[in-house]
């Protein structure tokens, strides 16, 4: 009996070591993160494209799901010039997150650079779908705006 005692004490204060190490491997983990997104949000508004750009990467590669991320990433590189970079990161977070509408503007703005207007509006119609969904209304309206000048502009 005595022996059965201790060796479930001996599992209950391993369970409790194993999810103090994992809490603490994932505060870490959100720490180093925090400091490199940090870090890229500074450089991009010192207008340190290169520096920003290794430290967005750097945080994609410790957590390889986070879209705001990708979505400063391809502003960056778009920044540097690499639009066919960004339009990929955009379209791979439209895939990802088809319901982002960040995503699908910033494609838009960077197919009106490219001269691709109906590309464009059919991106800036489904950022504008997406916020109304989301009751985003301003942002919607300014989108509607937006796309009527487009309209005016091509008839």
């Amino acid at each position: 009996m005595l022996e059965s005692f201790q060796v479930t004490d001996i599992l209950a204060i391993a369970a409790v070591f194993s999810s103090i190490a994992i809490l603490g491997y994932f505060a870490w983990k959100t720490l180093i993160t925090s400091d490199f997104y940090q870090k890229g949000i500074n450089l991009y508004q010192q207008q340190d494209y290169e520096g920003a750009e290794a430290a967005f990467r750097k945080v994609i590669s410790i957590n390889s799901t986070n879209d705001v991320v990708r979505l400063l990433l391809g502003d960056v590189l778009n920044q540097q010039g690499k639009a066919q970079e960004a339009k990929e990161l955009f379209s791979e977070v439209i895939q990802r997150s088809p319901k982002n509408p960040d995503a699908y503007l910033r494609l838009a703005n960077i197919l009106m650079q490219e001269n691709q207007r109906e590309e464009a509006k059919n991106n800036l119609q489904k950022a504008q779908e997406l916020l109304q969904k989301q009751r985003q209304l301003a942002k919607a309206k300014k989108i509607a705006q937006f796309l009527e000048q487009i309209s005016a502009k091509s008839s």
